[in-house]
């Protein structure tokens, strides 16, 4: 009874790593204890009975052992003193939260037959991670090996390896740039300002950039902006140099997206965590620009909407004609024998047409998030998305009724919304607009009092 005892511990130390790794990302392992003696039988069966219709049809046990995305649930059991411990290994295919779900949903199984029963989750596994670690260590060891058997006075071989090992700052164009060494096989290019900038970002493991040296964009930096099927990205300062900068690429180059270091900081002192966050949160690019034209920056925090300020008309006073008689002295103001006629003030004022409650609802989720939301003609919502996707979403989609978006309303957003249909756009600020739809309204959170 003891040797089997300990064939069955071996079994549930080893347990897990004998099934097909190729398809599984994650591991469940967790331990069962039970008040009772059970076979592994009863484990399984009270595993699928008390899970069942718990999280729904997608993440039925039965279901997703059917389709694949969890292979075979392997348990080993020993009973010992009239009790019984356990460990359950589960492989699953799923996404990080559908495994956690499905993680926690295995904890609340408490009892295997007549028997009470704990389930405690031991750990996620994740298979692709330990898998890299593992190549990681054996590169590494492959190397020490390797330079080991290099005979001294190898010079050359070791400066091989060394350049190889360390990649260098290219250059671009005839005024050669720094660049990234990916910059002319990448599909996304990443356009900064300096060289340090590049350093930092190939540092990073980004190494798809090219930087303009300066506030003047070369002419070789504008042709590579206009190159077929390439996504181009500015990533700038969150300074004024980055200001200047954003509004010279915009009349000199095509530039898609606009992301921005935190304000007051430079991209080349920015941590990998804060570099991967701006390129995540670019927005586009005609919508940086209007927001830096209303003097914010196109990164930084709001604390309120960008106003637009409108100034009254002047009245133009009337000019002496030929038959009134202009005399002035010297010394003396210009004076008209002519009285000019009083002048008549107008009050203009702005007609903000009624918006539903549907949508002014919407404005307080969204704002300062960086968010759009697509209504129908039915006001439930189509779709929500990204600011920085706003363009491609809208561009999939047959009609839209409501736009509502914590944005900057620009003239290719109402050119693109003219396609669509759309009667209503609400947007944080407004642009300068040349035209517009006269079917389209256009109304920010402003005029709203939001």
């Amino acid at each position: 009874m003891r040797g089997l005892g300990s064939r069955l511990q071996e079994k549930c130390v080893c347990i897990g790593t004998d099934f097909d790794q190729s398809s599984a990302k994650y591991v469940i392992r967790a331990k069962i204890e039970i008040d009772g003696v059970v076979d592994k039988p009863d484990v399984v069966g009270a595993i699928f009975g008390q899970t069942e219709g718990l999280l729904g049809e997608e993440l039925d046990l039965r279901e997703l052992q059917r389709t694949g995305r969890i292979g075979r649930i392997q348990i080993a059991v020993k009973s010992e003193g009239g009790s019984s411990k356990g460990e359950i290994v589960i492989p699953v295919s799923l996404n990080k939260t559908a495994t956690a779900i499905l993680a926690a949903a295995l904890e609340t199984v408490d009892r295997v037959g007549p028997c009470t029963a704990k389930v405690t989750l031991e750990k996620l596994e994740d298979i692709r991670g330990a898998k890299r670690r593992r190549v990681v260590s054996r590169a590494i060891s492959i190397l020490k090996g390797w330079e080991e058997e290099i005979a001294p006075g190898s010079d050359e071989i070791t400066g091989e390896v060394t350049r190889v090992r360390k990649k260098a700052v290219e250059k671009f164009g005839p005024d050669n740039l720094p660049a990234g060494p990916e910059l002319e096989n990448s599909d996304e290019i990443i356009i900064v300002e300096g060289r340090a900038d590049v350093i930092n970002l190939m540092k990073s493991g980004i190494e798809n950039t090219v930087a303009v040296e300066g506030t003047h964009v070369p002419r070789s930096v504008s042709d590579l902006t206009r190159r077929k099927g390439k996504t181009i990205v500015a990533f700038l300062d969150g300074d004024r140099g980055g200001d200047l900068i954003l509004r010279e690429l915009m009349q000199v180059a095509k530039i898609d997206y606009i992301a921005r270091a935190p304000e007051g900081k430079e991209v080349e002192n920015l941590a990998r965590p804060e570099i991967l966050k701006a390129l995540q949160t670019r927005i586009p690019a005609d919508q940086a620009l209007a927001l830096v034209t209303e003097g914010k920056a196109a990164q930084a925090p709001r604390r309120g909407p960008p106003r637009r300020i409108t100034r009254p008309r002047r009245e133009e006073m009337p000019r002496p004609g030929p038959d009134r008689r202009v005399e002035a002295r010297v010394g003396e103001p210009l004076t008209s024998s002519v009285k000019a006629p009083p002048r008549t003030v107008r009050t203009i004022r702005k007609v903000v047409p009624q918006v539903d409650e549907a949508y002014l609802a919407k404005i307080p989720e969204i704002r300062e998030s960086f968010r759009a939301v697509l209504f129908g003609k039915d006001k439930q919502v189509l779709v929500e998305c990204g600011v920085a996707d706003l363009a491609r979403t809208l561009e999939a989609q047959q009609t839209v009724d409501t736009i509502v978006f914590d944005g900057v309303i620009t003239q290719r957003l109402i050119d693109m919304a003219a396609t669509k249909q759309t009667r209503l756009i609400v947007g944080a600020a407004v642009a300068d607009i040349e035209t517009k739809p006269p079917t389209l309204q256009i109304v920010t959170f402003d005029d709203l009092g939001h």
